[in-house]
């Protein structure tokens, strides 16, 4: 007769699975935003993996919408073509030949890989770019560097959102996968968008229960460079009074948080996009990796 106490291999895998419960229940059927980017848009573990967790987090009851750039594809795409990429205000400098190739790249080459790594799992993802049924609209954006405005060329700053498409996706059961570019409403013209504005936009409008923003740090650090402690947690106006601060590239990332939480969004992450399933280590452990940023009045509450 078996001994009905042994010891089964599996039990770890159950345990971890009963870890995940309460935040499979917090977060069912809730809109969670991801933007994708850094090294996970790269290498190609990182890409299957990312592919994996978003469609465990659809299957798992969540409406996720998933937000791309493509800065290393655009920059290698770029010096194919000539052309130079600069930066200013962490934003690429966008000219009218520059806004070709981002284009074509972010539409017809990142958005379609992405969209098919995640259908090898299923009918489940759509691409879409701002520009499709007005998803985005946008004006020229221009930075203030040194207290005068500068002119970055066809970078655009979202002035509308219209997430009917993306809804109607979502109702559906499907992953959207949204470029991010936008048409103006004011010239006609198409710009580019930085991901980060894009998701965090998106995320408000849909009322999403968290933004996640994949970086290729740890977070956000307590005192970089001098130390590399990330900050787990903290509120709009710490990270407000933080901004000023913070290196170029990583402004429009935690600016986006900032925006998302202080219109509605509960919570807002930074989290290391180099490490494997980093997002499901977010949303479903005790542990949690990366930095959250809450709303003011959630000072104390639990993750």
């Amino acid at each position: 007769m078996s001994n009905p106490t042994r010891k089964h291999t599996a039990l770890p895998k159950a345990q971890i699975l009963i870890e995940a419960l309460p935040w499979l229940t917090r977060h069912n059927g809730k809109t969670i935003v991801i933007k994708f980017g850094g090294n996970a848009m790269v290498n190609e573990e990182l890409k299957s993996a990312f592919a994996q967790d978003v469609v465990f987090l659809r299957h798992a009851g969540l409406n996720v919408v998933v937000v791309h750039g493509g800065g290393p594809q655009i920059s290698a795409a770029l010096d194919k073509h000539g052309i130079v990429s600069e930066f200013k205000a962490g934003l690429r400098v966008t000219t009218e030949d520059a806004m070709d190739v981002v284009r074509m790249v972010l539409a017809g080459q990142v958005q379609r890989e992405l969209v098919g790594l995640l259908n090898q799992h299923g009918p489940l993802a759509v691409g879409l770019t701002g520009e499709d049924a007005h998803t985005l609209s946008a004006t020229k954006h221009q930075p203030e560097i040194d207290g005068e405005l500068v002119d970055i060329g066809r970078v655009g700053e979202i002035t509308a959102i219209d997430t009917g498409a993306i809804e109607a996706l979502l109702a559906d059961g499907r992953i959207p996968v949204v470029s991010s570019i936008a048409r103006s409403e004011d010239d006609g013209h198409v710009y580019n968008v930085n991901a980060d504005t894009a998701a965090a936009a998106l995320a408000a409008a849909l009322d999403a229960e968290t933004l996640v923003v994949l970086t290729d740090v740890e977070g956000l650090y307590e005192n970089w460079p001098e130390s590399d402690e990330v900050i787990s947690r903290l509120t709009a106006s710490q990270l407000e009074k933080l901004l000023p601060d913070l290196s170029a590239g990583m402004v429009p990332k935690m600016e986006g948080c900032l925006h998302a939480v202080r219109n509605g969004v509960p919570t807002a992450r930074v989290i290391d996009g180099r490490v494997q399933h980093s997002i499901l280590l977010e949303i479903f452990t005790d542990e949690g990796i990366g930095t959250m940023v809450v709303p003011d009045e959630q000072q104390g509450e639990s993750a």
